[in-house]
């Protein structure tokens, strides 16, 4: 048994607009991961109660994701914990994830604690923007990686990228990310070593299979 931290965002609000995590993005890895008999903690940027963007709420996907609804609830604050004890950190999205991921300390720290020890570090869409300036042994987490999340053509697509403080896949490439790209809104995951990474909300579970095969083979 791994035991994998989830890391949501706390943020509701995107320059004026209303916004949280992508409920699904959570909610398919948290049953996956559940299922497969690992050990999940859920925290968030402030703990508490987690937003979730209303735009992905979708009724008929709610029955199957109460376990994970509740797990929603009351989260610990990611400062809270101390991710060097976690064998995997994953981060969905959500356009909040933009807001409170980038240049916090908490969210570099689990990266790196995580990717030291030779763990996976995994993310989802939006999630990736906790790569964003994260800087490891002197030079940024995603350069020379092949990775992915919301690509600038998806945010495009969305009508917020004038809301959006920047663009994910500009942000990552001028990294040095290698950032691999397939059709909008269509299912593709990307695995680099210890890093996966999936580009939309329908990556979701793809994601979160690549993430326990990798656990299969560290066990």
């Amino acid at each position: 048994m791994a035991r994998i931290l989830i890391v949501s965002t706390s943020a509701d609000d995107m320059n004026g607009h209303k916004t949280g995590l992508w409920f699904e993005e959570f909610a398919a890895p948290y049953n996956l991961f559940k299922d497969a008999g690992h050990e999940v903690t859920v925290t968030s940027i402030k703990g508490g109660d987690v937003p979730i963007d209303k735009a992905s709420i979708v009724k008929e996907i709610l029955p199957k994701f109460q376990d994970a609804r509740r797990a929603l609830h009351d989260t610990k604050a990611l400062a809270e914990v101390d991710p060097s004890s976690f064998d995997a950190v994953y981060f969905p999205g959500g356009h909040g994830a933009v807001v409170d991921f980038p240049n916090n300390p908490q969210v570099a720290g689990a990266i790196e604690a995580v990717i030291k020890k030779d763990g996976i570090v995994a993310s989802v869409c939006h999630g990736p923007a906790a790569f964003a300036h994260v800087m490891i042994d002197g030079k940024p987490f995603v350069s020379g990686r092949q990775i992915n999340g919301f690509t600038d053509e998806e945010e495009k697509s969305t009508g917020l990228e004038d809301k959006v403080p920047f663009l994910l896949e500009t942000t990552l490439r001028g990294e040095g990310a290698t950032f691999l790209t397939s059709d909008a809104g269509k299912e593709f995951a990307v695995i680099d070593g210890n890093v996966v990474t999936g580009q939309n909300p329908a990556s979701s579970e793809a994601v979160a299979k690549l993430v326990l095969a990798k656990l299969a083979t560290q066990a």
